[in-house]
């Protein structure tokens, strides 16, 4: 059986002009990274801002499990598949992390037969656009630390620095740094951390601004710190905005590239969805819904996670409202909720499945209390049996959506045709008919806001806030984060903020252990349980397994 890496290798790929040429894209709109990789600029934003959109699918799963989902997988094939039914579709999607790439968990670019291409580029350096922003980040960090050791005029207080340097690796001996040492002419000494780039606040800020100078108006809103009175200091008391944005002046352009059937895809912007919001950019997406009929993009982990913070936090941002969600789950991925050990998945257990596939109704819900239809894909296994299938049809029935099964991963587009024709089918249904809605109001206290979060779409039955978290929560009021969303990172492997809770757990606690205002983003973090900025690899991290051949080639890539 080949690799996700081996079949990337073997398929020919085309220009990047003729993917453009078939999205309606012209050559000046295009600016070119090589054969195979584009950045799409501002020409092309300016000329079809006046066009209609098309429809909007959002791809998300049940909570992930060590059996896998497949949600890029199925995205890339759905859009692959779209276009083996006739209909013009373009995916969005976020760009990988190098952390989970060299980590555990792997890239972003799908597996088998529905991949976006090129694979190694785009798990790896791509064009650039994870290096601009760590430097943007870092950048300021930089500035800061100059600006007190410069005599300090602002009265920055070094105890109370919120702006953490970042690297877009899993490094835990990071987490916890002391800089400054080694004497006067190297700087104040300090404690200090790191996040992975992915989790930073100019990757929130890249992910939803909508031009230049509203992403420099957001850099510049970045709070980094207070000062010795308790008064709130931002990026552009230093300075900063400015220099940043220069950083990422090719960055904020999405990147367009191609499935493995030569299908466009755009990807751009790579959030954690357990730690961030979780959605490729707001650029991506409206530019990718002026091209084509469909814009079928992914938010990530679970609908807890990502899919509720695309609906809560972008699309409240960006004025969008999805035409339908996919839910996709996995007979293997069900089973394991339902208590069955990963060795023991591939054995038919329907009393498992039965137990287990209440994650799958749980998110189902919760996606349709957003007033938005929902389709669920079933990714099929070579061991699923007819009676496995069987009691997930029932399960869909007694919901009263649709599902289809996909095949995508062995197959490519002709394995989604069914779930490609299923959504079409549902799209046009209900058109005129949802009513789609955040899960809260715009404006009122934070609590309010994370209550909402937890209570309807965790199923918790209180929230707890720590005395840290209250006296977080107070300072971010004071600074306006009534009128923001909230942004809670917590475990992406259960409902809860317990990753040993599977199912669907209920009744339970949730705890707030701190809050931060990300006021450059536009919203307020909530940090609910355990949850770390900065992962670490794994004992035997996947980096190991990855080489380069004396022809340059790269294998051990998934």
């Amino acid at each position: 059986m080949m690799t996700d890496i081996e079949i990337a290798q073997s398929v020919k790929l085309k220009p990047i002009q003729e993917i453009g040429e078939k999205l309606g894209l012209l050559e000046d709109e295009l600016e070119l990274y090589g054969k195979y990789k584009a950045k799409i600029n501002d020409a092309a934003f300016h000329r079809l801002q006046d066009k209609p959109n098309g429809k909007l699918v959002l791809v998300t799963a049940i909570n992930p499990t060590p059996a896998g989902e497949g949600k890029t997988t199925t995205t890339a094939g759905l859009g692959q598949a779209m276009a083996k039914i006739g209909k013009n579709a373009v995916i969005a999607l976020r760009e990988p992390s190098l952390g989970p790439v060299f980590g555990i968990k792997g890239g972003a670019a799908g597996g088998g037969w529905a991949q976006v291409l090129p694979m190694e580029d785009i798990n790896l350096h791509f064009t650039g656009d994870m290096h601009a922003i760590t430097s943007a980040n870092n950048l300021c960090c930089a500035m800061l630390d100059n600006h007190m050791q410069q005599g300090n005029p602002l009265g920055i207080d070094p105890r109370r620095i919120l702006i953490k340097r970042c690297l877009d690796m899993n490094d835990r001996a990071l987490r916890n740094v002391i800089v400054g040492l080694g004497g006067k002419i190297n700087g104040v000494p300090r404690e200090d951390n790191f996040c992975i780039t992915v989790a930073s606040e100019v990757m929130a800020i890249l992910c939803l601004a909508k031009d230049m100078p509203d992403l420099k108006k957001r850099l510049g809103n970045i709070l980094i710190a207070y000062d010795y009175q308790g008064k709130p200091v931002y990026a552009r008391d230093i300075g900063a905005q400015g220099a940043m944005a220069a950083l990422l002046r090719d960055a904020v352009n999405p990147n367009l590239v191609q499935t493995i059937e030569g299908t466009p895809a755009i990807m751009h912007g790579g959030p954690f969805a357990n730690i961030a919001h979780g959605c490729n950019s707001v650029r991506a997406t409206r530019l990718a819904l002026k091209l084509a009929d469909y814009c079928i993009t992914e938010a990530g982990f679970g609908s807890d996670l990502g899919a509720e913070k695309f609906m809560d936090i972008k699309c409240r941002m960006a004025g969008l409202a999805p035409d339908c969600v996919v839910v996709v789950a996995t007979a293997r991925a069900l089973k394991y909720n339902g208590g069955v050990q990963k060795a023991e998945l591939a054995a038919e257990n329907i009393e498992a499945l039965k137990k287990g596939i209440v994650n799958l109704k749980a998110h189902v819900e919760n996606m349709g209390k957003f007033g938005v239809p929902v389709v669920v894909a079933i990714n099929r296994f070579g061991t699923d049996t007819a009676g496995e299938i069987q009691v997930i049809d029932d399960c869909c029935k007694e919901l009263g959506v649709s599902y289809a099964l996909s095949e995508v991963f062995g197959k490519g587009g002709e394995g989604g045709m069914d779930l490609a024709e299923t959504v079409c089918k549902v799209i046009e249904e209900t058109a005129g008919k949802t009513r789609f809605a955040p899960i809260y109001p715009d404006e009122g206290p934070v609590e309010e806001k994370i209550e909402a979060v937890a209570k309807k779409i965790y199923g918790a039955g209180q929230v707890n806030f720590t005395n840290q978290a209250l006296k977080s929560l107070k300072e971010v009021k004071a600074l306006g984060g009534d009128n923001m969303p909230v942004c809670i990172a917590k475990t992406q492997y259960s409902l809860s903020d317990d990753p040993a809770l599977l199912g669907r757990p209920e009744g339970f606690g949730i705890t707030i252990r701190d809050l931060k205002l990300s006021a450059g983003a536009g919203f307020v973090v909530a940090y609910a349980g355990d949850i770390m900025t900065m992962p670490g690899l794994p004992k035997a991290p996947a980096a190991e397994k990855i080489d380069v051949d004396d022809n340059s080639v790269i294998h051990g890539l998934f």
